[in-house]
């Protein structure tokens, strides 16, 4: 599992971004988002987190991984 704080990230349409761009990466991606501590846990069995943090930041976001 892997995981961003992505601060940025502030409505329900910021989750669905970004849940959609971690999928365009792995499609058979499991995304799990926390809004009030602004937290991406993704659970990925192909796509290295180098490609994960390009696809959200290319969505507009920026994430730090922890």
């Amino acid at each position: 599992m892997v995981a961003f704080e992505v601060k940025d990230m502030t409505c329900g349409h910021c989750v669905a971004s970004v849940t959609r761009a971690v999928q365009a990466v792995d499609a058979q991606a499991k995304v799990q988002v926390d809004l009030a501590q602004h937290r991406v846990e993704i659970e990925t069995g192909s796509a290295p987190l180098q490609a994960l943090q390009a696809a959200i930041e290319d969505a507009g976001f920026t994430p730090v991984p922890v």
